[in-house]
């Protein structure tokens, strides 16, 4: 059975779009900043506004606010999700397109969903404001929620630990981009992409199980099952970027940038005699750009010795297996098969 989900993507952006609107109204910043001095003006507020509604714009799958709504749907046991977990999904979008501007800024990308990335279009000062800015935008959905200041206190310890994982993860991944003889472990990959991108998908899944009434362990152990998808989905866009490229991005460019992908660290596992030869593909490739010969040299190494491959088994197996947990977790309901295809229909569109 296939299922559409148009109906709720369009409630979901139509909250995004009025918690990040395009241009500051005046009830708009009053809710964001209090009483402020009337010499402020949208134009001061556009350099904050501007970066973070253009990325917006510029797509994304919006699969973590939407899992987000399926899991309190699954959680309250109802034919359509409650209404406050729609109010809630800034608190992953946000995040998530604020760490995209933060991270094309560590990576030194050029680009963003086929565009030029926010520091080269507006400048590395006010990228970096506004994407910090947007962190402290996201969590402002609780207060305004209407939920008992218990659940608001709740929502608000679970949010700012997440994000605290969430620069961890990327604390280790930026160390190891930085030097190219930094070899980490398959443990310390995983336990980095567990923070840095398996977190947002657990912060979704226990937004929208603690929105559908349910417990904290409910949502604790919903959020290990949904972190399991986060690892699987970057493990895939590993796989992609040094096969057909992500979308938006040119393909090799984590050769360029010196990312220790699960393709690289199984390659290395099982030829250690290789470092050497793949470490100066990655120095090569950072001073000579994508188009190095180095980048398809790196690639064809990691392919001929099928480590693309496994890595791609790997997420495979993670996405599916997660999507069964959920529908042993909430037996016979329509949300949690809606999860399962969802995730099962996105790893098909991903690999084809």
């Amino acid at each position: 059975m296939e299922y559409d989900f148009t109906q709720e993507l369009q409630k979901i952006e139509a909250v995004l779009e009025k918690a990040l609107p395009d241009d500051a109204g005046v009830a708009w910043c009053q809710q964001q900043f209090g009483t402020i001095s009337p010499a402020v003006t949208a134009q001061h507020i556009a350099p904050l506004l501007t970066p973070c509604t253009r990325l917006m714009h510029l797509g994304g799958k919006r699969w973590r606010p939407l899992l987000q709504i399926l899991c309190a749907q699954a959680m309250a046991g109802t034919d359509t999700p409650p209404e406050v977990a729609y109010q809630l999904t800034p608190l992953v979008e946000f995040v998530h397109t604020a760490s995209l501007i933060h991270d094309d800024i560590e990576d030194a990308a050029d680009t963003r969903r086929g565009a030029p990335a926010a520091h080269i279009t507006y400048g590395l000062d006010t990228a970096l404001n506004a994407g910090a800015w947007l962190y402290f935008v996201a969590p402002a959905c609780i207060q305004s929620s209407g939920l008992d200041l218990e659940t608001q206190l709740l929502l608000n310890q679970l949010y700012h630990q997440e994000l605290r994982r969430l620069h961890l993860g990327q604390a280790m991944d930026i160390a190891w981009h930085r030097n190219n003889e930094t070899i980490p472990s398959q443990e310390e990959y995983t336990a980095m992409v567990r923070m840095k991108t398996g977190t947002l998908a657990s912060l979704a899944a226990q937004v929208g199980i603690i929105s559908g009434g349910g417990s904290i362990s409910q949502a604790q152990e919903v959020g290990r099952i949904a972190s399991d998808i986060g690892i699987g989905f970057q493990v895939l866009d590993d796989v992609i970027n040094l096969t057909s490229g992500n979308v938006g991005k040119k393909r090799g460019d984590d050769i360029v940038e010196g990312k220790k992908s699960l393709p690289i660290l199984l390659h290395l596992e099982k030829n250690p005699q290789d470092l050497e030869e793949l470490t100066d593909f990655f120095a090569r490739a950072r001073i000579q750009g994508v188009d190095s010969p180095a980048v398809e040299q790196a690639i064809s190494m990691v392919t001929d010795s099928g480590a693309i491959e496994e890595a791609a088994t790997l997420a495979r197996t993670l996405i599916q297996s997660a999507g069964n947990w959920v529908e042993e977790l909430f037996p016979n309901t329509v949300a949690a098969k809606k999860i399962s295809w969802l995730f099962n229909n996105m790893l098909k569109v991903a690999i084809g």
